[in-house]
C-alpha cells in the first residue's frame, strides 16, 4: 500500500483505496485534461497525482507496469525492423566487376579475335575502365541525400539517416496523435455562458475568477486565465473558507454566508439534486462538442457554465489538407474519449478518428493500417505514442513538445512542432527520389554513349576522363 502526495509521480500501477484527486495521465493515455479519480479507480505508473493525497494498493511489480510494457514494445518494434539496402550499392556490386571483366576481354580478345594491335587493345581497355569507373554513379547518391538532409534540417526536419528520407515517398497512410500533436496539449477556456440577469454578469464573472484562481487544477487555471484575458475585474468583496474539494472542485463562502461552488457538472448536479432544463441542455451541448464542462453555482441556482478544451494547432487543418492532397489516407489516434476525438478530428478535417486508445491499442491500429493501406507513418509526441512510432514504417516525433522516448523511437523529428513539416517531409522525399534518378540516368547515359564510341574506336582517353 502506497501513499502518494499531491504533485508526486505514481510509482506503480494500482488501485486507489482512499482519497480523491485529479491524475495527469497524458504521458500514458494522451488525455490532455487530468482525470478525476477516487476509491476503486485504476492508476498507472508514471502518471502524476495533481491535487489530493491518495492511498493506493499496487497491482504490479516495477517490471510489469503499463510504462514498462510500453518500453518493452518499443524495444521489440525496433529489433524487428530490417534496414533496406540502397539500389546503387546493389547495382555497383554487379556493375564494377562486369566493367572490369569487359575491359580484360577487350584487352585480350581484341588482338586474338579482331586482329587489333596489342597497343590499341590495351588503350581501348583502359578507356573502357575510365569510362566505366562508377565515381559519378556512386557520388550521385550521397550528395543528393546529404543535400536533402541539410534542406530538411534548415526547415526544422531532422531525418535520422538517408534511409528514412528515401522511405518517406513510399507512405500510403498517416496516423496522427491528438494531444500535443494536432492540439497544443493544454486546456483553454473555449466558451462561457451566464444564467443570471445581465446586470449581475460582471459580478458573477468576478466570483468565477476568484474561485478559479484558488485552485491548482488545470481546468480551473484555464478558466482563470481565460477570464483574465477577457478583461474580467477582480472580485471587490471577500471570500471565506475557500478550500478545494479533491476530485470535484472549489468551495467558498461569501460575506453573507452564501455558499459558492465551482466544479464539474456531475458534482453540482448532485449538490442541487438536479439541474434546470436550460442548464442541462447547455451542459449536454458542450459535452457533445467534446469539451470539459465546469459550473459555478450557489445553493439556489447555477450561475454560469464554462467549457474547457484542448485547442487545435493553427497549422493542423492545413497540414491534414496537404497530406490528403498528396494522396495519403489520414486518421487520428487518441487516448481521449471518442466524443472529444471526433470533435477535434472534425475541426482538423479528418474523416476518421479513434478514441479511448491505450498505447497497445495504437500499436494495433498502426499494424491494421499497414495491412489495409501499406506503408504507414505515425506522428506523435508522448510516451504513449512510442510503441506506435517505433512500429510504424516511419515514426515522426514532435520535437518541441515531445518526450525523450518519443524522439528516440522516431525516425524523423519535427523540431519546431509545425505539423506542415510532415507533408513537406514527404514532398522532400519524392523530390529527392526524382533528383537521385536524374543523376543516375545522366551518369549511366553518358557512360553508355562514350562506351559505344570507345568500342567503335572513336573515343579517346581525354573524352573518357571528361
Amino acid at each position: 500500500v502506497l501513499r502518494v502526495k499531491a504533485g508526486e509521480r505514481i510509482a506503480l500501477d494500482g488501485v486507489i483505496t482512499a482519497g480523491n484527486s485529479a491524475i495527469d495521465q497524458s504521458s500514458v493515455t494522451g488525455e490532455s485534461i487530468p482525470v478525476d479519480k477516487g476509491t476503486g479507480d485504476t492508476v498507472f505508473a508514471g502518471t502524476i497525482n495533481g491535487t489530493g493525497v491518495l492511498q493506493m494498493r499496487s497491482t504490479s511489480t516495477a517490471g510489469n507496469t503499463t510504462l514498462a510494457r510500453i518500453i518493452h514494445a518499443v524495444e521489440e518494434a525496433q529489433h524487428t525492423r530490417a534496414p533496406t539496402q540502397g539500389f546503387v550499392d546493389r547495382f555497383a556490386a554487379v556493375y564494377t566487376p562486369l566493367i572490369f571483366a569487359l575491359a580484360v576481354a577487350v584487352a585480350l580478345g581484341g588482338p586474338l579475335l579482331m586482329g587489333w594491335s596489342w597497343l590499341d587493345a590495351v588503350y581501348k581497355a583502359l578507356v573502357l575502365l575510365v569510362i566505366g569507373c562508377p565515381c559519378a554513379l556512386v557520388i550521385a547518391t550521397p550528395v543528393t541525400i546529404v543535400s536533402a538532409l541539410t534542406a530538411g534540417a534548415r526547415r526544422g526536419l531532422l531525418f535520422k539517416g538517408g534511409i528514412h528520407l528515401e522511405q518517406a515517398r513510399l507512405l500510403k497512410a498517416v496516423a496522427l496523435d491528438k494531444t500535443g500533436t494536432l492540439t497544443h496539449g493544454r486546456p483553454q477556456l473555449i466558451h462561457s455562458e451566464w444564467f443570471v440577469a445581465p446586470a449581475r454578469e460582471s459580478e458573477v464573472r468576478a466570483l468565477a475568477l476568484a474561485l478559479a484562481g484558488e485552485s491548482d487544477h488545470p481546468v480551473s487555471r484555464a478558466i482563470a486565465s481565460g477570464l483574465q484575458a477577457r478583461g474580467t475585474h477582480r472580485y471587490p468583496g471577500t471570500l471565506q473558507q475557500i478550500h478545494a474539494v479533491p476530485g470535484h472542485g472549489v468551495q467558498a463562502e461569501q460575506a453573507d454566508e452564501e455558499s459558492l461552488l465551482l466544479g464539474h457538472a456531475g458534482w453540482i448536479e448532485r449538490q442541487h439534486e438536479g439541474l434546470d432544463a436550460a442548464v442541462r441542455q447547455a451542459v449536454m451541448h458542450q459535452l457533445a462538442e467534446g469539451r470539459t464542462v465546469t459550473l459555478l453555482a450557489n445553493q439556489h441556482q447555477v450561475l454560469a457554465l464554462f467549457a474547457v478544451a484542448d485547442q487545435l494547432r493553427a497549422q493542423a487543418a492545413q497540414a491534414v489538407e496537404e497530406l490528403q492532397a498528396l494522396g495519403l489516407h489520414t486518421v487520428m489516434l487518441s487516448g481521449d474519449h471518442q466524443t472529444t476525438a471526433d470533435a477535434i478530428a472534425h475541426q482538423a478535417g479528418l474523416s476518421q478518428a479513434r478514441g479511448n486508445l491505450l498505447p497497445e491499442d495504437k500499436l494495433d491500429a498502426i499494424r491494421s493500417l499497414q495491412h489495409s493501406h501499406g506503408a504507414t507513418a505515425m506522428v506523435g509526441d508522448g510516451i504513449n505514442d512510442a510503441p506506435a512510432l517505433a512500429s510504424a514504417d516511419m515514426g515522426i516525433a514532435m520535437g518541441g513538445a515531445g518526450t525523450d522516448i518519443a524522439m528516440e523511437a522516431a525516425d524523423v523529428v519535427v523540431m519546431n512542432d509545425d505539423l506542415r513539416r510532415v507533408p513537406e517531409a514527404i514532398r522532400l522525399s519524392r523530390h529527392t527520389h526524382e533528383v537521385l534518378w536524374q543523376n543516375i540516368a545522366l551518369a549511366l547515359g553518358i557512360k553508355f554513349v562514350v562506351f559505344v564510341l570507345a568500342l567503335m574506336g572513336h573515343a579517346t582517353m581525354w573524352m573518357a576522363v571528361f
